[in-house]
Formats: C-alpha cells, sequence, structure tokens
C-alpha cells in the first residue's frame, strides 16, 4: 500500500505547546487548554504511555473548551488500538474539533508491554503498517492491507450519519531510537521527540530523520519535528532543579540507554541502576535522586528561573526542534505558559 504524505505547513516563529500527563485533574486540565490557547500555545499535547490516564478522553475535554488550539495524542501506542479503531477515534475526535487533532502515535514500552501480554516485536515494521493502514482509512478509502501484524479486508470507515469527508488528521510518529526515527522521516508528517534528551542527542535524531526523509523523496523542512522538553520554572533556582530530579531519576533508571546516548555518564546509570526497580517506589526515586547531581538535570531539563528555561529551550529550537512542548513541573502551570508564551520576554 503506497500513500503520498501531505506536504507539512512551514514552521512558524514563535511556536511553543503544552504537555499534561495525569499531574492535574482533567477539568483542570481543561482549564489550563483555555489558557494556553489565550496565550497564543499553538498546541495542548495528552500523554499516554503509563496505565494511569488514556488520552482521548481528555483530548476530547481540551477540544470541547477551546476554539483554536490543536490538540494532540503524546503519544498512544500502537499496540492496544487496532488500525480501525485508532481510525475510528480520531475521526470521532475531528468530528469535534475539525482540522485541530493530531494522532501522535509510538511504539509503547517494555517492560510495561510485556506485563500487559503485548509482544512488541519487530515495532518499525509492526509501526510503518500501522500509519499506512490508518492513514488509508482517515483519507476515506476503503483499506485492503494484508501485512505482518494489520490485516483489513474491504475496510472503510463506516459513516451513515454525516458527510463523508476525508479527515485532516496528521500522523506523527513519537520516536526515540534512531531506526525509528529514519522510520518516521520515510512515513510521519511529524516527528514527537521525547524528553529527557540533550540537545545534541537532537543533533543524531535530524541527521536520521534527514535520511529517512529522503528515501521518500522529501526534504527535512516538510516533517514538523516538535519536541516534549521537561520545564521547571521557579525563581528559586534551586527549587526548580529539585522538582526537575525525581523525573530525571526515574527516567535514568528506566530508559537508560536513551541517557546514555545524551551524554549521562555510564557510572551514574549503573549507580542509579543498583537503586531502582520497575516499577519504582516514590521511595526508591528519592534515594537515587540524591545520587544525580544539578548537572545532569540541567542537560536533560529547562530548569531554573524563566530566564534559564527559555535559554534552554532556545538551545532545543538551535538543534532541530520546531516546537517546544513544554512539560510543566511544579505548581503554578500558568507562571511557565506565561513565560513560555510567543511574544514573553526573550
Amino acid at each position: 500500500m503506497t500513500l503520498t504524505d501531505p506536504p507539512t505547513p512551514a514552521p512558524r516563529p514563535g511556536r511553543v505547546a503544552l504537555y499534561l500527563q495525569d499531574a492535574h485533574p482533567i477539568r483542570e486540565g481543561m482549564a489550563l487548554a483555555c489558557y494556553a490557547e489565550e496565550r497564543g500555545f499553538e498546541a495542548v499535547w495528552q500523554a499516554e504511555s503509563r496505565l494511569v490516564r488514556e488520552a482521548t478522553v481528555p483530548m476530547a475535554a481540551y477540544a470541547a473548551v477551546t476554539d483554536r488550539i490543536r490538540v494532540g495524542s503524546g503519544v498512544v501506542n500502537n499496540w492496544t488500538r487496532n488500525p480501525a479503531l485508532l481510525a475510528s477515534t480520531f475521526s470521532t475526535l475531528d468530528d469535534l474539533a475539525p482540522g485541530r487533532v493530531v494522532l501522535g502515535i509510538g511504539a509503547w514500552w517494555d517492560p510495561l508491554a510485556a506485563k500487559v501480554g503485548i509482544d512488541r516485536r519487530r515495532p518499525l515494521l509492526a509501526m510503518r503498517e500501522t500509519v499506512e493502514a490508518v492513514r488509508g482509512l482517515l483519507a476515506d478509502r476503503r483499506v485492503t492491507y494484508h501485512g505482518s501484524f494489520v490485516n483489513l479486508d474491504g475496510v472503510e470507515l463506516d459513516y451513515v450519519h454525516q458527510p463523508r469527508r476525508p479527515k485532516e488528521v496528521p500522523i506523527y510518529v513519537g520516536a526515540t531510537g534512531m531506526k525509528m526515527m529514519e522510520l518516521a522521516g520515510e512515513i510521519a508528517d511529524g516527528v514527537v521527540l521525547n524528553y529527557l534528551v540533550s540537545p545534541d542527542y537532537d543533533t543524531e535524531a535530524i541527521a536520521h530523520l534527514t535520511a529517512g526523509a529522503a528515501r521518500a523523496g522529501r526534504s527535512l523542512d516538510e516533517l514538523d519535528r516538535p519536541q516534549l522538553v521537561v520545564c521547571s520554572l521557579d525563581d528559586d533556582r534551586a527549587k526548580a532543579l529539585d522538582a526537575a530530579r525525581l523525573l530525571v531519576t526515574q527516567y535514568l533508571g528506566q530508559q537508560p540507554h536513551i541517557m546514555a546516548a545524551s551524554g549521562v555518564p555510564g557510572e551514574l546509570l549503573a549507580e542509579i541502576g543498583r537503586v531502582l526497580t520497575w516499577p519504582a517506589t516514590l521511595e526508591q526515586v528519592e534515594a537515587a535522586a540524591s545520587l544525580v547531581p544539578d548537572e545532569v538535570v540541567e542537560l536533560l531539563t529547562a530548569s531554573g528561573t524563566a530566564e534559564d528555561c527559555r535559554a534552554k529551550v532556545a538551545q532545543y529550537l538551535e538543534h532541530g526542534c520546531t516546537c517546544p512542548i513544554l512539560y510543566p513541573l511544579g505548581g503554578d502551570v500558568r507562571a511557565m505558559i506565561d513565560a513560555l508564551a510567543p511574544g514573553a520576554p526573550r
């Protein structure tokens, strides 16, 4: 099955987006989405990585109370919803907010996937098949697809009580490893670059995205590249770093290969690994956090004063990100939105 990706709009100056996980009640998230829209943010992305909050219900809530801001999944996985259900779900979201919905999709992670009975074998092929099939269904096509993971026999979105139309839902791949990065460059409308990586990691990622785009006869400029960025902002710089340290510590234990690729010393990763198990208890994370120096927190996050956070976000933009998706830590999310909004002091 061969489909042509639509062109990606050229990057606009001052782009910024908000990322929400499960730290806030959904109604509070709705209010934050409205505030971000008022302050000129272009999108709000809802996480779905752990077994805590699925993405599409809060996405619908954000879409229902806003008028302009885009609403994306950051990211759903391609294993627990089949392509027909994925297409139907995101078609439904587009009915609520036409032209504002983004399907961000990733390959999930172990050991969580294994613990719920999913064998993430051949993740690149599984992602390719899912993206191709979902794109065809959202384009209002009848899809027959016989792959290793996707099997559809004359399937279409079965509109009866609404006009048939292609749904303008771009598909962004949440990629971390470089092989998935190349696949995203080849088949996706955009890539969601991960958080808790260094700006130098982005340099390698952009090279692989460029190679993948070239395989499809595209240039890097045709591929949108928003990036999740952990942002811990406080007038007290030490307090901001401490607020980010626990999250950094958790990921040092869960994703050591990514942390190593970002320049985290192997000795520190080994120390953290001896303290943390999965799932880690709060006590284990707190104990391991005492091992993580400020320099590592600063390497992987935008943490500190407003000026510190803006400077670190600028580094990600200089290394190839097209739109920071800010993951707020700390209690005053509106202060972070104000500090990083388009037009805020630089």
